[in-house]
Order: structure tokens, then sequence, then C-alpha cells
């Protein structure tokens, strides 16, 4: 591998780890035109395993906003990421796979707007499907797998919608 083909190789993997972080920034923010602007304009994400909703971008923030409205206290936690390019597939290089795992606590507020332990934490792996636009790295799917989900009080709870 040469140098330049190494240096675009690193650009790109920062970029697309990049997309990750804004992702959950945007969805802990609540910051669901910046969600939407993540996403190829035909870019889909699917909560189902979540008790969610699988759809375009577009519908899939507006159920987000609704539902995660209640819980103005969220930090999503991504790690474990790992990420292939589409050129090691024999493809042109301008898609990546990137799958990470999550944490994720979210609550309410106490009174006064102060901030409260988490009523739950739940966890899972996130596969996001990117593609190289323009504009620059896009996500075109991302497929939450939820697989745990805990109550403050260490209750299991089932996945709810």
């Amino acid at each position: 591998m040469t140098q330049r083909v190494e240096l675009a190789t690193v650009r790109d993997r920062l970029a697309v780890d990049g997309l990750v972080t804004e992702y959950a920034v945007a969805v802990d923010d609540g910051d669901w035109e910046a969600y939407r602007e993540l996403f190829t304009p035909d870019g889909r994400a699917d909560y189902r395993s979540a008790g969610g909703i699988e759809g375009s971008a577009r519908a899939v923030a507006g159920w987000l906003a609704d539902r995660l409205g209640g819980f103005p206290v969220r930090q999503h936690l991504i790690v474990n990421r790992r990420v292939r390019f589409g050129i090691w597939e024999q493809d042109t290089g301008d898609t990546a796979q990137v799958q990470a795992d999550y944490v994720n606590p979210m609550g309410r507020t106490g009174q006064g707007g102060t901030s409260i332990a988490p009523d739950f934490v739940c966890g899972g792996r996130c596969a996001f499907a990117m593609l190289r636009t323009d504009d620059g790295w896009r996500l075109s799917e991302v497929v939450v797998r939820e697989k745990w989900r805990r109550l403050s009080d260490r209750r299991t709870a089932p996945v709810i919608s």
C-alpha cells in the first residue's frame, strides 16, 4: 500500500467514525434535523428490536422525537466499532459497514429540571451502512438490535414501543 492510499484510508476511517459519533449526539440532543441530514435521501432506520419502527430516516426521526421527548436525559455510548470498507469486498470503495455496541441510559428530569438517575438503561448492537456521497459519508441504513434493558430498580423490562 502506498502512503497516499494509507492516508486516504485513515481519512475515511476518521470520517466514518465521526459519522457514528454525530448520530449518537443528534439522538442524545434531540436534534432531529441533524439526524435526518446524516442520512442519504433514501436512508432508512430500523428500531423494531427496541420496540420501535422501521422506515425512512425522516419518518423515524419523527417517531424518535415523539417517543424520546419524555426522556430528556439520554446518553448513547457507542463502543467496539468495527469498520469494513467496501473496497475489501471488491466494490469501488464508496461503501462502509460499521458494527458497534451501545449502552444507552435514559431518564426523565426531576423537579425544577434537575437531572436524576436514569429510569432505565439498555444496550445492544448497531449496524451502520454508509455511502460516500458528494457531501461526504452518509448513512444509508441503521439497524438497532437491542439485546437487553434494565429498569432502575434492576428489574428486566420487556422491549416496549
